[in-house]
């Protein structure tokens, strides 16, 4: 699900300050496309957490209705898939027990053959997907 949410940008002495308003979250980078990269990041981690807890996450304010506390400050908005950012950041394993014919199992044993690595390749291959972190 893709959502858009705004964020009030802040450049203070050293730090681009980001508040999120939507989610209470604020975070800092170094310059514009850091602190970009930084909230995104922050909006997907507290998106997946909420779902992760059985919660709604909040939809996006209205741009215009968004105040700034001073007039450098910045009011943008940052895209997020909340799909696309569980996919690329749960890379978690899980035990899945398979059962082979047992020559079938010998005969990887006997060639050094990785059964896990081989089962996750024909399980991309088949459902279409590619490994999030290498694409």
């Amino acid at each position: 699900m893709k959502k858009a949410y705004p964020a009030i940008f802040h450049k203070d002495n050293n730090w681009i300050i980001v508040n999120i308003p939507d989610l209470d979250i604020s975070t800092q980078g170094k310059n514009y496309a850091e602190a970009i990269e930084i909230a995104r990041d922050a909006i997907g981690l507290m998106g997946i957490t909420l779902e992760d807890e059985g919660k709604t996450i909040p939809e996006p304010s209205e741009l215009d209705k968004i105040t700034k506390e001073n007039d450098s400050d910045i009011v943008t908005l940052i895209d997020i898939d909340f799909e696309e950012y569980r996919r690329k950041s749960d890379l978690r394993t899980v035990r899945r027990n398979v059962t082979l014919p047992k020559w079938l199992d010998y005969e990887a044993k006997k060639q050094k053959i990785n059964v896990s690595a081989v089962l996750q390749e024909a399980l991309k291959k088949a459902l279409g997907k590619e490994d999030p972190v290498t694409k």
